[in-house]
């Protein structure tokens, strides 16, 4: 039964009309009623899912593309950063690669070489640079100093990049000029040890790996070298072929024919194992310094969140052609030993290489600041 009641209006009329319970059960009973609830189970049951999904068919859609992008990959040319000058190892070592990539894809890999501060004018461009798989970067040995020679680096050397492989190492040899009474490691640590702090030792420079592999043998051999810096590589071979300095450490293949010469005496390779240029040449290790080992080396990075399938794919390819008897015979000629390894243990290596170098840049003092 419906309640019926007496309303007064404001002009002191008074009217029959519904309670407000009433009113409202008469409303819910009413056709419109039935329409408007229908309509706004409609919009909420209806429109919303169907926005959400329309909102997240761009990003299904995207992720769509980045795959398909990445299964294609590579589908134009390819940057190679070299960040030293060209005519270095790493110049020589990254146009290997770009050629045998070039011929492996079909897709032009350029070397773009950017020399300077140490390769860290070159390294922090890669840093910069899209995470497509477009822009990669050889690296060497000073990768791994640099970060404890400078206070500050545009970039994190670990973080920064996503390790590919590790191209190739080669060992360093150690020389003594004629005039040094000694043929061996060995001798020399007897050497400088009857006489400590006379002995001196020459370097391309501060910082250089020439100064601290020789560092790093100081402090396993428990010897006193006095360290003699030189103004590059040129000016510190004049030295040790004339007499002014009695030891150094380079290159396998810069040394090599001074020792064929006559002009300087062989001592040992820093290697973990001899070199193949110099088989009958003894390492560190063998003759009194048990575990040093110490290589040059240079390897391939991209900049960081680069797809972990390109980079994959780049490791594959990069190592396949690194491994082939033609490179391998090829950069054997040149001293360097292919390497090819996987993108973890790169990784791991480069780390590896950072805590070894933060040790004796900290105990020689050095610093590029």
């Amino acid at each position: 039964m419906i309640g019926m009641v007496v309303v007064r209006t404001k002009t002191g009329q008074f009217r029959n009309g519904l309670s407000r319970q009433s009113e409202r059960e008469h409303k819910m009973s009413s056709p419109r009623y039935f329409v408007a609830v229908f309509l706004s189970c409609g919009i909420f049951a209806g429109i919303w899912p169907v926005s959400a999904q329309a909102q997240s068919l761009p990003a299904s859609s995207d992720r769509n593309a980045d795959a398909t992008r990445q299964a294609s990959y590579p589908t134009r040319p390819i940057r190679l950063i070299v960040p030293s000058a060209p005519g270095s190892t790493a110049d020589a070592l990254g146009r290997v690669v770009a050629q045998k990539l070039s011929e492996s894809w079909g897709h032009q890999v350029v070397v773009d070489d950017r020399a300077g501060a140490a390769g860290i004018v070159g390294t922090a461009i890669a840093a910069k640079a899209m995470p497509d798989g477009y822009t990669l970067l050889v690296v060497a040995g000073t990768h791994a100093i640099n970060p404890s020679l400078y206070s500050k680096l545009p970039y994190d050397t670990e973080k920064a990049f996503a390790p590919v492989t590790q191209v190739g190492a080669a060992p360093l040899l150690v020389v003594a000029h004629l005039s040094v009474p000694v043929t061996s490691i060995r001798q020399l640590i007897d050497l400088a040890r009857s006489k400590p702090g006379q002995i001196n030792y020459a370097s391309a420079g501060k910082g250089t790996p020439s100064h601290l592999i020789m560092e790093l043998f100081k402090s396993m051999a428990k010897v006193d070298l006095v360290h003699v810096a030189y103004n590059g590589g040129g000016p510190v071979l004049n030295a040790i072929v004339s007499g002014e300095v009695q030891v150094m450490a380079s290159g396998v293949l810069i040394l090599m024919p001074l020792v064929k010469a006559g002009k300087l005496k062989s001592l040992a390779v820093t290697g973990a194992r001899r070199a193949q240029m110099a088989p009958d040449i003894p390492t560190v290790a063998e003759s009194g310094v048990p575990g040093f080992a110490v290589t040059g080396w240079w390897g391939i990075l991209a900049p960081a969140a680069t797809p972990t399938a390109i980079v994959s794919r780049l490791q594959r390819e990069i190592a396949r052609l690194l491994l082939s008897p033609d490179t391998k015979d090829r950069l054997a000629k040149d001293g360097i030993e292919t390497v090819g390894s996987s993108s973890a243990d790169f990784a791991k290596f480069i780390h590896q290489e950072i805590e070894t170098w933060t040790r004796v840049v900290k105990s020689s003092g050095a610093s590029a600041d």
